[in-house]
């Protein structure tokens, strides 16, 4: 069974005229119900991420300034939101949804987490718009508790996934691989294990060929037994952020490649939705539906 975190928490009020999505995480389980692709019986709701496994990743002095709203103007403005106890709250509950994610993972093949993909959270700090680093709290708690020896990181998220480099930067159970935007957000990038930078405009072809042609080649190399595949969206033409040119069907090709390379090689994987940031709600919550149509068509 298609196992799906998610939780009412996910969908935070934002302050009127904040540009993040947040109705996405709402819309995403109702159009996914309303077509039938699952059923109520897919969800389950993450409880919130105890401290302990907060600290197997992150700073205390980092942890102790999110938990008591004590971050700095700057601190605070680089992670684009205003900072309550409620979103810190909302980041326990997702990045506990990774985790448990992780572990129907290697009950079913794949497990998908309907928000997550809080890449740009580093150990000592939070940025565009992350605060806890979901798949990084994850693949700690699977190295810790021993369920996993070598895992790789699939970030195709149009941003670098700064946050969870360095967080491995001194971790050879973890490979990253990031394909990004090169001129996008962040301007000073991270490094990962793979970082594949692409041009502005990219459109499917290029972009598809390039995936193409590094998954399988990564798989070979790195043998991992546990797969974090970030699935963002802002890949899309249509989004306001991302600066790349892809078509629906492009960004829905990139996905199967993804999924079918993972159930041919028997590796389960977790799945963090990461952005998406187009103009019109719609294509997003689209765009992130066909991920889980295809999760339910392949593995199901």
């Amino acid at each position: 069974m298609l196992k799906i975190a998610y939780s009412p928490i996910y969908k935070y009020e934002l302050p009127q005229g904040h540009r993040f999505p947040m109705e996405k995480y709402e819309l995403i389980p109702e159009q996914l119900l309303y077509e039938g692709t699952v059923s109520e019986a897919n969800f389950f709701h993450p409880e919130a991420l105890s401290e302990e496994l907060i600290l197997l990743t992150h700073e205390a002095a980092y942890w102790q300034k999110l938990l008591h709203l004590q971050l700095s103007r700057k601190e605070a403005r680089a992670i684009g939101f205003p900072i309550s106890q409620r979103l810190v709250h909302r980041g326990r509950h997702i990045s506990q949804g990774t985790i448990d994610c992780a572990k129907y993972a290697m009950q079913y093949g794949i497990a998908m987490n309907v928000a997550g993909g809080t890449h740009h959270s580093f150990t000592y700090k939070g940025e565009g718009f992350c605060l806890l680093n979901d798949i990084g709290i994850a693949a700690n708690y699977l190295l810790k508790e021993k369920l996993a020896k070598q895992i790789l990181v699939v970030d195709l998220d149009v941003h670098q996934g700064n946050g969870t480099a360095q967080i491995f930067q001194n971790e050879s159970r973890v490979f990253t691989f990031s394909m990004h935007g090169e001129k996008n957000y962040p301007i000073r990038k991270e490094r990962s294990d793979l970082d594949i930078g692409l041009p502005d405009g990219t459109k499917d072809d290029y972009y598809l060929a390039q995936l193409h042609d590094t998954l399988p080649k990564l798989l070979e190399m790195v043998q991992p037994d546990f797969i974090f595949y970030l699935s963002g969206v802002d890949i899309l033409e249509t989004d306001k952020l991302g600066r790349l040119s892809m078509s629906l069907q492009g960004c829905k090709a990139r996905d199967r490649f993804v999924l079918e390379l993972c159930k041919q090689h028997h590796i389960p994987v977790a799945v963090s939705m990461g952005g998406g940031y187009s103009k019109r709600v719609a294509h997003i919550v689209e765009a992130h539906a066909n991920t889980f149509r295809l999760a339910q068509g392949i593995f199901f």
